[in-house]
């Protein structure tokens, strides 16, 4: 499918702009941008290169931003658009902002992406390191996009046509493993508060760059039509193309580091290897669309309105 994203640049060279540079780093996913002194006030260039290597790249890092707190974090997310509330159920305590937090060594050890059991499934996350612990804590991110484009024309046939439940009071992630906390502040019960189903397309269409993503993760309940054997194993099958490692990309976080990503266009997974050590993240999310199928049929609400959480009509087209 064409796309509206120029060739990838190679991973041996730079696009200076000023003195911004976009250094990729893996041939599918990934780009660290250095150059740069994130806040509220970048210019109309800058922000376009960054929004550029984010479309092309999935999720771009950046390094040295010690000068972020709270307010600047915010003030350089909004660049994107529209923020949403920051979560739709649990109650942070900020109204933009979404604390990940863990000290029993947990994170969110699944592979996801943000937010899927509602309909207006957030366009972009920025995450920012708060606390990090002495080792460990890494995450790492998953291009969808390119998992699509490496399918099989069998599994591209059955895919584009397939449509999944999502919902926050279920996870295939947990089914086999003892109930643990997600967060050192909040229980899953606290997640699951307000319950949420939402109908995605598995394949929906990229409203700015045309390109077909799979949307799966640990949200999803079932797929239409399957029962549920069939659907763990149509999941496994689907999810397991989507992490392959050469559709992936690792970040190991030090202070003053914030990523960004396309959560149109990808996963993500905190791998939770460190301990009892104490882990602190802040995320805030910009407001997105409501996934659209190849034919143009627009994800289908079950269950929950997300209204509070995120409004369509404060989107900017």
């Amino acid at each position: 499918m064409t796309s509206t994203l120029d060739a990838p640049t190679t991973a041996h060279t730079a696009a200076p702009v000023g003195a911004v540079t976009v250094q990729q780093l893996g041939g599918r996913i990934g780009a660290r941008i250095d150059g740069v002194r994130l806040g509220g006030d970048l210019s109309e260039a800058t922000l376009a290169t960054i929004r550029q290597a984010l479309l092309r790249h999935k999720v771009v890092f950046f390094r040295g931003q010690d000068h972020l707190d709270e307010a600047g974090h915010q003030a350089f997310a909004e660049t994107f658009g529209p923020l949403t509330s920051a979560h739709p159920t649990v109650n942070t305590g900020s109204g933009r902002v979404f604390k990940v937090t863990a000290d029993k060594g947990m994170a969110a050890n699944a592979w996801h992406t943000d937010v899927t059991f509602v309909d207006r499934v957030p366009a972009i996350s920025v995450l920012r390191a708060v606390h990090l612990p002495p080792y460990g804590g890494n995450t790492v991110w998953a291009n969808t996009v390119a998992a699509y484009d490496a399918l099989p024309a069998p599994l591209k046939a059955l895919v584009d046509d397939l449509w999944a439940v999502h919902t926050n009071s279920y996870d295939y992630a947990q089914r086999d493993e003892d109930s643990e906390e997600p967060d050192a502040n909040y229980t899953r019960a606290d997640f699951a508060s307000q319950l949420f189903e939402t109908e995605h397309p598995v394949v929906r269409v990229h409203p700015e760059t045309g390109e077909r993503s799979l949307v799966l993760g640990h949200f999803v309940k079932g797929f239409s039509g399957f029962n549920s054997a069939e659907s763990i194993a149509l999941f496994t099958l689907l999810q397991n193309r989507i992490t392959r490692l050469e559709n992936t990309i690792r970040w190991a976080w030090q202070p003053g580091d914030l990523a960004v990503w396309d959560n149109r266009a990808t996963q993500h997974y905190a791998v939770a290897d460190f301990g009892t050590e104490y882990r602190e993240m802040a995320r805030i999310t910009v407001a997105g669309d409501v996934p659209v199928s190849i034919d143009g049929r627009p994800s289908r609400v079950l269950r929950g309105d997300a209204e509070a959480y995120s409004r369509l009509d404060e989107l900017i087209s």
